[in-house]
């Protein structure tokens, strides 16, 4: 089994960890955990029975992957030493907003940098992963790669030149869901529903509506037009949202969160 370690323990290494121990409890010697407070980490291990490391020299001994997962913000003030500590490690990063070159100029010894953009439905083992390398991994790192990544859910390999597309996709569409589902609330309770019912209303029917989309081979389109009798209630609903241009919004909702990342990314 390769030995992984998680340099920051919060939640998305912890979301990380209890999906590879849900799928081989015994797994837990082969991965280690170092948080720079230790406090994190030390929660981490007590948890979950992974192994704590008190610094990155015995964290990194005879690591096969390195999970960077501490704050975006942390990258440029990184230990120096981690230059050097991840030689001919696969460094795996976490970290939104940051690009492979970034990662290389930190990892520059490393035998492989993944850039990926986890989303939150991760921390229960339902999220979606995009991830990218400069170049093709072996069969073995891919391999290693997609045990991380499908331990929180599905994983996507795309260019990094798309991952700030998919970042307002899959990474912001979390919010862009509560979001609407707060509005069907709203509107439940604008036409008498109390917010309790309109709140249990809203969340399993969107909740609904996305396993079937999922357990379907039919488009969202097809799905949406068995729903919708001529000049019915489901058309005088879908009629009032064509009349505010929901499509158009939905597309400039993506396209102002993908330019955000891209600025993040060049550092403005």
């Amino acid at each position: 089994m390769p030995k992984i370690a998680f340099i920051g323990a919060g939640r998305m290494a912890s979301a990380i960890v209890d999906g590879l121990l849900a799928q081989n409890s015994e797994r837990r010697a082969q991965i280690s955990c170092y948080s720079a407070s230790g406090k994190s980490a030390v929660a981490l291990s007590q948890r979950t029975g992974i192994q704590y490391a008190a610094d990155l020299p015995e964290l990194l001994d005879g690591a096969d992957c390195v999970v960077v997962a501490f704050k975006p913000q942390h990258l440029a003030t990184a230990d120096s030493r981690l230059a050097e500590l991840t030689t001919g490690k696969i460094v795996l990063s976490v970290l939104a907003a940051k690009t492979i070159a970034h990662l290389e100029a930190v990892f520059p010894q490393a035998r492989a940098v993944v850039r990926t953009m986890p989303n939150t439905p991760s921390a229960i083992g339902a999220g979606i992963t995009g991830w990218c390398t400069r170049e093709p991994l072996p069969d073995t790192d891919r391999s290693i790669v997609t045990e991380l990544l499908g331990a929180v859910g599905q994983a996507i390999e795309v260019p990094e030149e798309k991952i700030d597309a998919l970042m307002g996709v899959s990474g912001c569409g979390p919010a862009f869901v509560f979001e609407f589902t707060a509005a069907l609330r709203d509107g439940g309770v604008a036409a008498g529903l109390t917010e309790e019912e309109a709140s249990t209303l809203a969340q399993e029917t969107v909740l609904g509506a996305a396993r079937l989309m999922a357990r379907s081979e039919l488009t969202p389109e097809q799905l949406r037009d068995q729903v919708t009798s001529p000049n019915g209630t489901t058309y005088a609903g879908l009629q009032r949202m064509s009349a505010h241009n929901i499509r158009d919004i939905m597309r400039e909702t993506v396209l102002a969160a993908k330019t955000r990342s891209e600025e993040l990314a060049r550092g403005d």
